[in-house]
């Protein structure tokens, strides 16, 4: 099965105003040092993104061609990232899964979260198979909410109808050890489709890794699994 693009959407995402998140204190005035008479300067509040990687960082944590398998070559209109800079966090969304978001690309937003404050993502494909891979930074503790969402598609996504050929798709999801601080794997499988897709979700510290892939005889199961540990392994360097 051959998954829709998402070059627009990849398009749109690049194209976000990109904005450094920064809090000030609330104080408006300065406070007098009884007995001293100095002035004391407000606290300055700590930047939530102090320690996250920026998009061009993460750009190169991704996987290189010689991760994936032969015979697919990187997708040009699949490449972005957020640059330099920090977007604006954005909350979860509210309600049931938009289940179909497992097929596409950027399937992290399945979680209700539209991604991190920095970003990085390709894929690579031929005629008929794609592996893509993407990272997200997120501030505070929002990584774990991330991957404790897409748990909770497993099980909500049990069973759902693709947009492709209106037909039924049967989800497994299981925790998976030994890659980062914690990840967990999905496979989608129908009757309707050649071959299964096996999306795995891995989460190193803030940072939040999404490879999807429908490559190899398996659902895409191994290239799926050596492309995340290849992007976790860079995340640590």
């Amino acid at each position: 099965m051959r998954l829709p693009s998402r070059a627009v959407m990849l398009i749109a995402a690049a194209a976000l105003p990109l904005a450094l998140t920064a809090c000030s204190s609330g104080s408006t005035g300065s406070a007098t040092d009884t007995g001293t008479g100095t002035s004391a300067e407000p606290a300055k509040a700590k930047d939530p993104n102090s320690g996250l990687d920026t998009g061009t960082q993460l750009k190169k944590a991704l996987a290189p061609a010689s991760a994936f398998p032969s015979g697919l070559t990187l997708e040009s209109d699949g490449s972005a990232d957020s640059g330099g800079q920090f977007l604006a966090p954005t909350g979860p969304k509210a309600g049931k899964p938009d289940c179909t978001r497992l097929e596409t690309t950027s399937w992290i937003q399945v979680s209700g979260y539209k991604g991190g404050v920095s970003f990085a993502q390709n894929g690579y494909a031929n005629k008929t198979e794609e592996v893509d891979q993407e990272i997200d930074a997120f501030q505070g503790t929002t990584a774990t909410a991330v991957m404790k969402a897409l748990r909770a598609v497993a099980a909500e996504c049990a069973t759902y109808t693709d947009t492709d050929a209106h037909a039924k798709v049967k989800l497994t999801g299981t925790a998976t050890a030994g890659l980062g601080d914690e990840a967990f794997t999905m496979t989608l499988t129908s009757g309707y489709w050649e071959n299964g897709t096996t999306l795995v979700a891995a989460r190193s510290g803030s940072s939040v890794v999404t490879v999807l892939s429908t490559a190899g005889s398996d659902n895409g199961a191994a290239s799926a699994r050596k492309v995340t540990t290849t992007i976790l392994s860079a995340l640590k360097k």
